[in-house]
């Protein structure tokens, strides 16, 4: 048994841990895939999956970046969370903003799936890569991050809004004849279970992704020590460490759905890779760097007041603290330095042109 599950009578084991979700069906495959592995780990426990409709999951003819609701596909789960009808939930990491509502934690990060941006092309144009579809062939994409940066590198082609979750976007794509192909993150696709629709894979060279972009999190209440300890046992060192510096970067340039902001990270020896751009909506404007750290240290046994010290809303007690704090001091240096070169300005056009579309 698990020391750190206190057993018997109203011990976790003699209940059912409620986990909340998203109703898409990519959703319910994240979440299941957490569920899998916690049925792994604690199998005399029992599960219950608590699917909801969330705010993005209704608006489905608005721009994302235009609703300006940063937590548009987490609040109406963290609400249950805080009404005790859930006691986890799980989201797609980049979908969580980088300063979680008090009381929140995000207390496990999976091991991240391929982070890259794919592109799926209209039937028709089946073995062709971005380069090689014609003038003014229209692509289909709801990220002002990817838009900005393939303008820039694709200059012939167009870029539109498409909303919706996958299922959606691929009929749009496949039953009509308005988008020559659409631009959905690699991760999904993998999921979904399909990743024969990837007609071209995008290096970070094309397209560098979104912060938190290909891992899973799971958000508990932070006051939770049960739930905490339980599902500690997720995180993916490398991918928290990975992530921590990526949100702490966009924390610092006050990103958000509505700013083309865009990470590439690299754990290789020891050493923390951060890539970090910022880039005007038509990507005619951008800046862009690479920082490093290193990241070896020991873990220290952290027990006591600051055992639950939170970097970029994360809590991850099984991964060294001076690791997770030199991650976090890397993402706030390359944020300050892309700001002292006038990422601020870049930014602020950005957010102001997006607002008045």
């Amino acid at each position: 048994a698990d020391p750190l599950l206190p057993q018997g009578e109203n011990g976790v084991d003699s209940r059912t841990i409620r986990v909340g979700t998203r109703r898409s069906q990519l959703a319910r495959i994240q979440t299941d895939s957490v569920v899998t592995m916690l049925r792994e780990l604690y199998p005399d426990l029992r599960f219950e999956i608590v699917a909801m409709s969330t705010t993005g999951d209704k608006i489905l003819d608005t721009a994302l970046s235009k609703i300006g609701e940063k937590s548009l596909f987490t609040k109406e789960l963290e609400s249950a969370l805080e009404r005790n009808e859930v006691d986890l939930v799980v989201h797609s990491l980049k979908d969580l903003p980088t300063s979680l509502p008090p009381g929140f934690t995000i207390g496990a990060v999976c091991k991240r799936e391929n982070p890259l941006d794919a592109v799926v092309f209209h039937p028709k144009n089946c073995g062709k890569t971005l380069s090689l579809l014609p003038e003014k062939s229209v692509i289909g994409t709801s990220s002002l991050r990817r838009a900005a940066q393939l303008k820039k590198k694709f200059p012939h082609l167009e870029f539109r809004d498409i909303r919706g979750n996958l299922n959606t976007r691929l009929k749009k794509l496949d039953e009509k004849e308005d988008f020559s192909a659409i631009i959905l993150a690699a991760a999904g696709l993998k999921r979904m279970g399909w990743e024969n629709r990837i007609g071209q894979l995008l290096s970070p060279e094309d397209c560098l992704y979104a912060v938190g972009q290909g891992a899973l999190a799971v958000e508990v209440r932070a006051k939770d020590q049960e739930i905490l300890n339980m599902v500690s046992a997720l995180h993916d060192a490398d991918t928290v460490l990975c992530c921590i510096a990526e949100r702490a970067f966009m924390k610092r340039l006050e990103g958000g759905c509505s700013v083309p902001v865009a990470v590439n990270t690299l754990l290789k020896d020891d050493q923390l890779y951060l890539t970090g751009a910022v880039y005007s909506l038509d990507g005619s404007d951008s800046l862009k760097e690479t920082m490093q750290t290193g990241i070896s240290y020991p873990h220290q046994n952290e027990d006591g007041p600051n055992d639950d010290v939170q970097h970029v809303g994360i809590t991850a007690k099984n991964v060294p603290g001076q690791a997770q704090e030199a991650a976090e001091n890397l993402g706030v240096e390359l944020a300050s330095l892309l700001l002292s070169k006038g990422a601020k300005h870049i930014l602020s056009v950005a957010r102001q042109l997006n607002d008045a579309h």
